[in-house]
């Protein structure tokens, strides 16, 4: 039988999504004074140079840790961009990346739009509800700006999770309901993720 592999954590090889995400770490250290130009140059070698995680580690000393909001925008591929209901129920949950622009459709039936558990494609996406003799509730992470300009003709289209978060990603509402409704909530995002 084969001997379990005893190497030390930091002496494992990185990966490239490893290298990557410090690299990223250590650009937006630049953008915000942190680092200057010729500290940023010299320590993306260091990054893409080093050999153990140990020295990756080293190349990312006294970097900010991401918070959670700053994990929310992933360059993936979006997991889909429209979902329809008529006389029915669509739900849109889960992990999954969301789009730059996500559109949804409930006529005489509902759906859910769930964002807690969601990476999103840009700093800034958009979800377009219309909800025709129907109802569809937005649910979006309680780390996220929200702005939220639907329009309700003999419908309601709910503000409640309007909210600023400077620096946060932002989620823009916008749509119609007629004779319907777009609900909006903000919740905590699902406990371990992040």
């Amino acid at each position: 039988m084969a001997e379990p592999d005893r190497t030390p954590d930091l002496l494992v090889r990185p990966s490239d999504e490893e290298r990557e995400r410090v690299a990223r770490r250590l650009q937006d250290a630049a953008a915000a004074g942190r680092v200057g130009l010729d500290e940023l140059d010299a320590r993306l070698a260091e990054i893409y140079g080093a050999g153990t995680r140990g020295e990756l580690a080293h190349a990312g000393r006294g970097l900010p840790e991401p918070t959670r909001a700053d994990l929310l925008v992933v360059p993936d591929e979006p997991g889909s961009r429209f979902a329809m209901s008529v006389f029915g129920w669509f739900s849109r949950r889960g992990r999954w990346v969301a789009p730059p622009v996500f559109t949804s459709l409930s006529v005489f039936g509902g759906g859910e739009i769930d964002l807690r558990d969601a990476r999103f494609a840009g700093r800034e996406i958009r979800v377009r509800a219309f909800a025709l003799w129907g109802y569809t509730e937005v649910v979006v992470p309680d780390d996220v700006e929200v702005e939220v300009k639907g329009f309700g003709l003999f419908g309601a289209f709910d503000r409640r999770a309007a909210r600023a978060e400077r620096g946060a990603p932002r989620v823009v509402i916008s749509g119609l309901a007629l004779f319907g409704g777009v609900g909006t909530k903000t919740r905590k995002p699902p406990a371990g993720r992040g």
